[in-house]
Parts: C-alpha cells; structure tokens; sequence
C-alpha cells in the first residue's frame, strides 16, 4: 500500500504535494486520528526524485501545524469553559480541572513546546492553553518551534529512508503502535479514576 502511496504522490504536480502536506499538518489538531507525520514522512520520501525542496516542506508543514494547534486553541478559549464545567464530561472532575489549571498555570509554554513530541496530546493541549487563556502570541510562537524541530526530524527521516518501503513502513507501523498504546492506558487511568471515586461515594 504505502509503494502506491509514493507512486502515487511522485506522480502528482509539486503545488498539489504541498497542499496535501499542508493540509494533513493543519488537520491532526482539529482531527487527531489524521496521519499527518505519515504524510509528511511519505512526503520527504520522495524529495529526492522530484522538484520538492527539503526547505518549503519543512515550512509548509510546520505553518499547517501551527495554525490548526491555534484554531484549537480558540475552540478552547470560546467554547471550553462551558463544555468542561457543564458536568456532561463524567470522568473530568472538579479535582481534575484544578490540578489542570496548577499545570498550565506552572509549566504551560512548556507543555506547548513539547507538544508535538507527545503524541495523542497535542491537540488537548492546544484545547486547553485556550481554556487557560495563555497569550495567543507567545502560544503561537511555541507552537511554531515545536512543529518545526518535529518536522525536522520527521522530514529528515524521511528523506534518509528514501524509497525504501518496507523500511518506512516497519517506522510507521511501530510509531502507530506507540500512539495507540499510550491512548488506551490514558484512557484506562481515567476510567479506573473514575470509578474508584465512584465507589468511594466521592462526587464524579
């Protein structure tokens, strides 16, 4: 499958590569699931044997992040707080939105440097440096370091990895492995916490 993916994206206009690669990196903020460093990867793949440059991929990419880890950020800002203290989120308690705001409120741009390093967090933390109303400047500067040391590494892999299909696709497979895993044992420890407190008679 992914031998057809870089067949078929060699074979596409340069303009329309870079859309793709734009759009995917603006998505997985807004759409986690996206497969954007699987794009991007595919991507800088076939740098070598067509007319992209490892530069416009690089900008192209990290602009796209940037700007859907925004678009996040103001769903948070506008619409977070009344989604989170509506109480329709059961496993999201009072307690848990107190040691929230302790975290952003100490280690907040650090989180958001980090971001892109944390995979299945970037787009909550996007969602809640908009609840805790971190200045939208200095979020979008972070933001914009972060995506562009990530792609760096990711775009330079790709290049190095080259056509090699089976090579990129044992990368790719394992890093959805990762991704996975650590969404399903987050997911755990919410629900064991919410149920343990449950239990207890503690309010939910």
């Amino acid at each position: 499958m992914l031998e057809s993916i870089l067949s078929y994206m060699a074979g596409l206009d340069p303009l329309w590569i870079y859309a793709t690669l734009l759009f995917f990196s603006f998505i997985e903020n807004v759409f986690p699931p996206s497969p954007s460093d699987v794009v991007v990867v595919i991507g800088a793949s076939i740098i070598a044997t067509t007319s992209l440059g490892f530069v416009p991929v690089l900008i192209i990419t990290s602009v796209g992040s940037s700007a859907g880890f925004i678009l996040m950020y103001l769903v948070g800002k506008f619409f977070g707080e009344k989604v989170l203290r509506s109480g329709r989120l059961k496993f999201i308690t009072d307690e848990d939105l107190t040691k929230t705001d302790q975290w952003f409120a100490k280690y907040g741009y650090k989180l958001i440097t980090a971001n892109r390093f944390l995979p299945g967090t970037r787009s909550v933390i996007s969602f809640f440096a908009g609840v805790h109303e971190l200045n939208i400047f200095k979020t979008f500067l972070y933001a914009s370091i972060s995506a562009f040391l990530w792609n760096t590494i990711i775009i330079f892999v790709g290049m190095q990895l080259g056509n090699n299909v089976e090579l990129i696709d044992y990368y790719l497979t394992t890093y959805s492995k990762i991704i996975v895993s650590l969404t399903i044992i987050v997911a755990i420890i919410f629900a064991v916490r919410y149920f343990l407190k449950k239990k207890a008679g503690k309010p939910a």
